[in-house]
């Protein structure tokens, strides 16, 4: 399993162009509505993900964040991808908290969460009427009102309709889902997507169930972009970037 961990690269980032039929570029004065604490280190090697996974020469543009289990700060890593991702990028970023369950990006970014992805799969209008803008080119899509029936929700035709939307709206979508180890969702999201980045804990994600996770995006044909290791307390040499 490949982790997607490399050196930081020092030519100056492509601006990619806009996709079709996305949201039109925002203004350069929206004041940026939330704050995420990252000290030096840390987002840097946000720095190096979002590099090596949005921002190499074909790279996805619509992925999925799912931990290996709960507990590996599949939230905390979604949260701060987008965040980076956003400004490194003239276009529009959309982060999308598909775990109906157990939400928490809402919370990452300080936001009430009020209107989200449940109530737009139930109502009517443009899936951008649900988004919270957050800064000059990031939207929030929280996980809206409690449903009774999320797995339901998730795999229906209304949600692949919403997915599309969200692709149109955006030129990156970045998207919250529960853990590999208790739910499919991340599955079943990963197949209307580019596919999946699996998140791991430091000293806690064991490689068997890691491998299981990885064993299950296999079998159901869903492309695994790679893993991400979180809250590691020691650097990785360069020299082990280059064997990944």
């Amino acid at each position: 399993m490949q982790e997607i961990l490399e050196s930081q690269v020092e030519q100056p980032l492509a601006v990619p162009p806009s996709v079709e039929g996305a949201a039109p570029q925002a203004e350069d004065d929206f004041p940026c509505t939330y704050s995420l604490e990252m000290q030096g280190a840390v987002r840097d090697e946000v720095s190096k993900l979002v590099q090596n996974l949005f921002l190499a020469a074909d790279g996805p543009r619509r992925v999925v964040f799912s931990g290996t289990e709960s507990g590996c700060g599949c939230s905390w890593m979604c949260s701060r991808a987008a965040d980076v991702l956003a400004s490194q990028v003239r276009g529009s970023v959309g982060v999308v908290d598909c775990n109906l369950r157990a939400p928490g990006l809402h919370q990452q970014f300080g936001k009430e969460n009020q209107l989200g992805l449940s109530d737009a799969l139930l109502g009517s209008g443009s899936v951008r009427e649900y988004a919270q803008r957050l800064s000059r080119n990031l939207w929030l899509v929280s996980s809206g009102s409690e449903t009774k029936n999320p797995q339901d929700m998730l795999g229906s035709d209304r949600m692949r309709v919403r997915l599309s939307e969200l692709r149109a709206s955006f030129d990156y979508v970045l998207i919250d889902a529960a853990p590999l180890n208790t739910y499919n969702d991340a599955i079943v999201l990963g197949g209307l997507s580019d596919g999946v980045l699996l998140v791991l804990k430091a000293h806690s994600s064991r490689r068997e169930t890691a491998q299981k996770a990885l064993q299950e995006l296999n079998t159901s044909n869903v492309r695994a972009l790679g893993a991400v290791l979180n809250q590691r307390t020691f650097p990785i040499p360069d020299s082990v970037y280059k064997r990944l």
